[in-house]
């Protein structure tokens, strides 16, 4: 009898509870793209995120970067909070596992010239 008025219990708060959804992630069409620059703009409308290849090999001899870009991603301004915000947890575990990641000013990354790890 005890065990039934539980189970009851347990059936009516879960019935009362939204179910979480479960998301089936299809990879089937995904492509893969390296990218070691990133850059974005916005509008009232959309964020877009342009992701290339620097490809400047001799960055020291010019003062020119050629960065071929090989993605756009296109979000409204409600997807890239969300996207910030995973992204933030995301570096805050990779830290936490790995050591900070510090970018100085100039777009250099953990004491590498201007040309290599730029974002933006």
């Amino acid at each position: 009898m005890v065990e039934e008025t539980r189970a009851e219990n347990v059936e009516e708060v879960e019935a009362s509870q939204p179910a979480t959804p479960i998301v089936d992630w299809d990879d089937s069409a995904m492509v893969s793209s390296h990218a070691n620059v990133v850059n974005a703009t916005s509008t009232r409308e959309e964020v877009n995120l342009f992701f290339g290849t620097n490809e400047t090999w001799k960055a020291s001899e010019t003062r020119e970067f050629h960065v071929k870009l090989n993605n756009r991603i296109v979000l409204s301004p409600y997807a890239a909070k969300r996207l910030w915000i995973l992204l933030g947890a995301v570096l805050t575990q990779y830290e936490k596992r790995f050591g900070a990641l510090n970018i100085t000013p100039g777009g250099g990354v953990n004491g590498t010239s201007k040309d290599q790890g730029q974002v933006g």
